[in-house]
């Protein structure tokens, strides 16, 4: 593969970045010590940086030439909340917190691309890199956002890119349009009223409202969302008693709901909260309903996909450069694309076979606690990311 050659010769440094960023993960808005890390080795290769926006972000300006163009590179930084079952050397330190999803890794990977965008200026224009706190849940490309991101650093388009357990490594995949799903879940308290288990024409058994509003919400997905939209309603908890003998007075339901567009969003919720509230009225209890929208769907633009598929073909050839199959997973990269142009796409991380002894049992997948990234994905991922940019800011403007 064509790997530059300055990023191949850091890659041992590059590797011992990433995983001292493993040994020592931080959950989203505590990532002090990564932006640390991240904002000295920065400084140490002359980077101009800002700190500070969505708290712990880091954001490396690198300008070459006199172009007035802009592009922005992203990695995310913080790590899950979770227990390792991993003992290798650079396993966590820090008892239920891990990178299980290799954000240590797209941290490293950009950052070896950082070194050699300040040596080698082979482009015109200003490479904003983008080091974004809070993936895993706290919306830290939200915050990033509100906290001016793009009034500080004006950019035509961002991009960003993650690593996909079960591609192969030298193999990446991009798709215009929807990749990623919305994120949301919903909190129903249903309240009835108790009883002796023995006497339930004396109550109002919640428990019972609970089965069939459960049931109920499947409805939706499948007479009245279209057939050839996609939806998903997962009732995950339902906690209702303490005991046996008797019918509970309140039972919660939550779960997650995932769609591609905010259409579908929209009429998943309204239908849910006319079930939840027609159902108690059914029965004679009532209820309580949440609904909280978290992510936004990841919606590729068609522009930016054609375009960093053409640069990743030409790095590894269009044979290697799959079509990115969506998954109702989520990613707050959405924010960013809701803001301006950009694309995001996944780089293979094989099945697992790069795992040093010591790895824990069980397949080497995102949020596992027997995930590992594989570092030698790093030199590649850097050569695409500058690859990227020098084309990017070497093509005539739209």
């Amino acid at each position: 593969m064509p790997v530059i050659d300055s990023i191949a010769a850091a890659a041992a440094a590059m590797t011992a970045i990433r995983r001292d960023l493993h040994a020592h993960p931080e959950l989203c808005f505590e990532e002090h010590r990564t932006s640390d890390l991240i904002a000295d080795q920065l400084t140490e290769w002359g980077i101009p940086i800002c700190r500070g926006l969505g708290k712990t972000g880091v954001v490396a300006i690198l300008k070459s030439g006199s172009s007035t163009r802009a592009l922005g590179l992203r990695a995310d930084i913080d790590a899950l909340s979770m227990s390792e079952r991993n003992t290798f050397a650079h396993a966590s330190r820090h008892h239920g917190k891990m990178h299980a999803c290799g954000h240590d890794g797209h941290t490293a990977t950009l950052l070896a691309a950082a070194r050699h965008l300040a040596t080698h200026r082979n482009y015109d224009g200003t490479v904003y890199l983008v080091f974004q706190p809070a993936e895993e849940g706290g919306g830290g490309a939200r915050e990033m956002i509100n906290d001016g991101l793009f009034e500080r650093f004006p950019m035509e388009a961002m991009f960003g890119l993650h690593n996909w357990p079960g591609l192969a490594v030298g193999q990446f995949a991009i798709s215009n349009g929807p990749c990623f799903a919305s994120s949301n879940e919903f909190h129903i308290t249903i309240h009835g009223k108790g009883s002796h288990a023995a006497m339930p024409h004396l109550g109002i058994d919640p428990v019972l409202v609970a089965c069939q509003m459960v049931q109920a919400f499947q409805t939706i997905i499948t007479r009245n969302k279209r057939p050839i939209e996609s939806g998903v309603i997962s009732v995950t908890m339902v906690h209702a008693g303490e005991a046996t003998n008797v019918v509970p007075d309140r039972c919660e339901i939550r779960g997650t709901v995932r769609t591609f567009t905010l259409e579908v969003l929209d009429l998943i919720e309204q239908r849910m909260q006319v079930i939840a509230e027609h159902t108690c009225a059914a029965f004679g209890a009532r209820c309580e309903f949440a609904f909280k929208r978290n992510y936004p769907p990841t919606i590729n633009h068609p522009a930016e996909s054609a375009f960093a598929r053409g640069v990743l073909s030409d790095l590894v050839g269009a044979h290697n450069v799959l079509a990115f199959e969506p998954t109702m997973g989520a990613e707050d990269f959405s924010y960013f694309l809701q803001a301006l142009p950009g694309a995001y796409f996944v780089m293979g991380n094989g099945e697992g076979d790069h795992r040093e002894g010591g790895h824990g049992l069980g397949p080497c997948m995102l949020h596992s606690p027997s995930y590992d990234f594989n570092d030698t994905l790093i030199p590649l991922g850097a050569t695409a990311w500058v690859r990227l940019a020098e084309r990017w800011l070497a093509r005539s403007p739209v």
